[in-house]
């Protein structure tokens, strides 16, 4: 009797585990449809890259795939020649609140550690406030300061250091697909 009651209760066991899935009567995933007043389209399914991120952010034609800022020496100011490009990705947040960024503060290897590390948050945190004052919520930014220690150009004459200075703004979306 023990024989048989053993093998019964795993097979019922594992049954009852088991779960079917219940087909979608649209035949794919929901897609939330907000309107288009921000200037910027919502993401859709489908038109993503390999990391998941919508074409229209790594398209090169497109200006959302223009990620960096670039600074003066010593300074953390947004220059006005970037404003637009900024405004365009604080309309993309706002028209996909799923979606995240992280700023990443970068110096030039002049200066001490601990000067390029604060100089680079600094930068990141100009990013950032501009983006919120552009309606960006404060949930999907995140700064950082990687200082001196992710060089855009190795070299070391003023040419280099000039593409070095910059902030980098990197997308994930809400499922976890992107670029940090």
């Amino acid at each position: 009797m023990k024989k048989l009651l053993i093998p019964a209760l795993l097979s019922a066991l594992i049954l009852g585990c088991s779960s079917t899935p219940i087909p979608d009567e649209n035949g794919g995933a929901p897609v939330e449809s907000r309107g288009a007043s921000s200037g910027v389209a919502p993401v859709t399914a489908g038109g993503v890259d390999a990391n998941g991120l919508p074409r229209e952010l790594t398209d090169p034609k497109s200006k959302l795939s223009q990620r960096s800022i670039y600074f003066d020496l010593d300074k953390y100011e947004v220059k006005d020649e970037y404003k637009d490009l900024v405004a365009s990705h604080a309309k993309y947040l706002v028209a996909n609140r799923g979606f995240k960024m992280l700023i990443q503060g970068n110096t030039d290897e002049r200066g001490s550690r601990e000067y390029n590390l604060s100089l680079g948050q600094k930068r990141a945190e100009a990013v950032k406030r501009s983006l919120v004052l552009l309606g960006a919520k404060e949930e999907q930014l995140e700064s950082v300061s990687l200082g001196e220690e992710k060089p855009k150009n190795a070299g070391h004459d003023e040419s280099a250091w000039s593409e070095n200075r910059r902030a980098d703004m990197l997308y994930k979306a809400a499922d976890g697909r992107g670029e940090f």
